[in-house]
């Protein structure tokens, strides 16, 4: 994959030979590639203009919706998604070489979608070891490599364990085959980031807030929407509004243009009924393998 300019300054959740790295990589391969230890500062670097571009973790097919990025994209930031890239996830169970024979271990650090990931395997092999969150899969692997003296181990990939001299004592120990991660890309601007080489199948990303007045059926209608316009919905969710329990907002997926005269359509008449409309744009998807 290439990005638009090599000049481009991306953010990513790091440090170096995190999942996220491996997505920035792959679409931008010669651009300047800045870590952050956090989503948020990611998220911030783009909107402030540090940065052209921001990767961020979205959702992963075993574990769902990464909350942190979209809360942060609805209550926070104004920005658009320029791309979305698939990438299959590979969790391994990393440890310091000298401690390869160790029989037990004091505590097993990662992220904690990489912890929910591997639960079947951590609670049948290793039931009584701590589990310990980190910021992200690279960082725990990082600080692994880093105190040998202790009997620790971390989750990760295989680029993590060769970058941190780590041994790879299980390999693939995540919950189900296909365990693959939805990718953001994020700039200021509302376009879409073409790759070339690669299928260009659409997708527009709505956050939707319901009417105030409570009424009854309000999810049928926003749905119905969509619906009799025979727009395809990929996804939808419900996330806190964060002003009271029992308050939501949706996030949806739909499988069209936003400028496409049915997606307009479906926006007048979303605000017809009342409902706030956030947009994240309209951007190509794209499928590593």
């Amino acid at each position: 994959m290439a990005g638009e300019n090599l000049k481009d300054r991306i953010s990513y959740l790091g440090p170096e030979a995190s999942f996220t790295h491996l997505a920035a990589v792959r679409v931008f391969p010669e651009s300047t590639l800045v870590p952050f230890a956090t989503i948020p500062e990611c998220i911030e670097a783009v909107a402030e203009g540090r940065v052209d571009y921001a990767v961020v973790p979205l959702e992963n097919a075993l574990e769902g919706s990464v909350s942190l990025t979209v809360d942060y994209l609805f209550h926070e930031a104004q920005l658009y998604v320029a791309a979305e890239v698939l990438s299959p996830i590979g969790q391994h169970f990393l440890v310091h070489p000298e401690n390869a024979e160790a029989e037990s271990f004091e505590a097993i650090y990662s992220h904690p979608q990489a912890l929910a990931q591997s639960h079947k395997f951590l609670f049948y092999t290793y039931r009584n070891t701590p589990l310990e969150q980190y910021s992200s899969t690279s960082a725990a692997a990082k600080m692994v490599s880093e105190l040998p003296e202790r009997p620790i181990a971390a989750i990760g990939n295989e680029f993590a364990a060769h970058k941190y001299g780590l041994t790879i004592l299980h390999r693939d120990i995540h919950d189900f085959h296909f365990n693959h991660t939805r990718f953001f890309v994020l700039s200021k601007t509302n376009h879409k980031l073409e790759i070339a080489g690669h299928e260009n199948e659409i997708k527009t990303t709505l956050m939707i807030s319901p009417p105030k007045d409570d009424r009854s059926g309000v999810l049928h209608q926003i749905l119905s929407v969509f619906a009799w316009r025979q727009l395809n919905l990929s996804k939808i969710e419900s996330r806190p509004l964060k002003t009271g329990l029992g308050n939501y907002f949706f996030i949806v997926d739909v499988l069209a243009e936003e400028g496409s005269t049915m997606m307009r359509g479906a926006l007048e008449e979303l605000a017809a009924i009342g409902c706030e409309v956030k947009t994240l744009g309209s951007y190509y998807m794209y499928k590593n393998s």
